[in-house]
């Protein structure tokens, strides 16, 4: 090879190696100007401090519930609860439900979106709370959506909830897993998961759900907030918009929306099975409540039903795994 060619050749490598290097630093520059930026973003994320009801959170930049949801509202939408024939009479009340929920507005509970949002998810989870503890029925006085919180137990148990198989909760001897709370909770593994994220001893002491109103509360909200299994959505997330739909989700029929709150909390308890009592019900407490508080039921969103839902946890895979593990 000539000399003069293969200077040329060597010219040309440097050259390449200098370009790759020029390029590289600067791909480098770039993405670690993109992190800088994202974290200065980050860093200048606004949070607002509103005293003991929401502090150090973006959501308390929004209204807080006390801001839009009073004492003598609280009193309409339950205003049966007191009566003489009421099962928890002198249990349920408004400061509670504020103390619970103080612990949860910091983290997006009724604090999310604009004012009729916030209004919407309250109205979504009272809604649950008052057809799960409702002792109305279709003669009763007020019609049967006006005897939300009469329950903060379950009367007659059949049985004592215990799933004998659950070794991460195992039942303890002489208790009883039997429906408790604003949101029901039954079954040792639920008691157990519900305590762990409330800081409480329910696996042990269940009972206090029934003795602690603010507990009751405090559970029911946790629950809303929280899926029931990793990389699946709350019933907060599927309400307010932050969950989006995976394609198999769409082919499952499951939607944002009041509807999938169902899915969430109660699964093929109450979904995929068409137009049920059970689900039904449950959709007239959440408008019910929409018309008391002014927001009205025509804002009551779409996919409002889970009548052909596939549920996210179909409780035919809970028998065959106890099935397997009895086996």
């Amino acid at each position: 090879m000539k000399r003069k060619t293969r200077n040329k050749i060597i010219l040309w490598v440097l050259m390449l190696t200098a370009a790759a290097v020029l390029v590289g630093g600067t791909i480098a520059l770039v993405l670690t100007a993109g992190t800088w930026k994202a974290k200065v973003k980050e860093s200048r994320e606004k949070v607002c401090n509103k005293g003991w009801e929401c502090s150090g959170s973006k959501y308390c930049c929004n209204d807080t519930i006390t801001d839009f949801f009073k004492v003598y509202q609280f009193e309409n939408l339950f205003a049966k609860r007191n009566t003489p024939v009421a099962k928890a009479v002198g249990f349920w009340d408004y400061q509670s439900f504020i103390l619970a929920a103080a612990l949860y507005e910091p983290l997006g509970f009724c604090t999310t979106g604009g004012k009729q949002m916030q209004m919407l998810e309250l109205c979504a989870f009272l809604g649950h709370v008052g057809a799960a503890t409702s002792c109305g029925f279709g003669v009763a006085t007020g019609g049967p959506t006006a005897w939300g919180l009469c329950y903060n137990r379950e009367m007659s148990p059949q049985k004592d909830y215990c799933d004998k198989y659950n070794t991460q909760y195992p039942c303890v001897d002489g208790v009883e897993y039997y429906g408790r709370g604003a949101l029901t909770v039954y079954w040792n593994y639920n008691y157990g998961a519900i305590g762990d994220g409330i800081k409480q001893d329910l696996l042990h002491h269940p009972e206090y759900l029934e003795q602690n109103a603010t507990l009751a509360w405090e559970a029911a909200m946790w629950r809303w907030m929280n899926p029931i299994k990793k990389k699946q959505p709350s019933a907060h997330d599927v309400f307010v918009g932050n969950w989006k739909p995976t394609r198999n989700d769409t082919l499952n029929k499951r939607f944002p929306g009041f509807g999938a709150t169902m899915n969430v909390l109660y699964g093929d308890g109450k979904c995929g099975q068409g137009f049920i009592d059970d689900m039904n019900v449950v959709i007239s407490h959440y408008q019910y409540y929409l018309d008391l508080l002014g927001v009205g039921r025509e804002h009551s969103g779409d996919n409002l039903d889970c009548a052909e839902q596939v549920p996210f946890n179909p409780s035919y895979k809970d028998d065959q795994q106890q099935q397997q593990q009895s086996g």
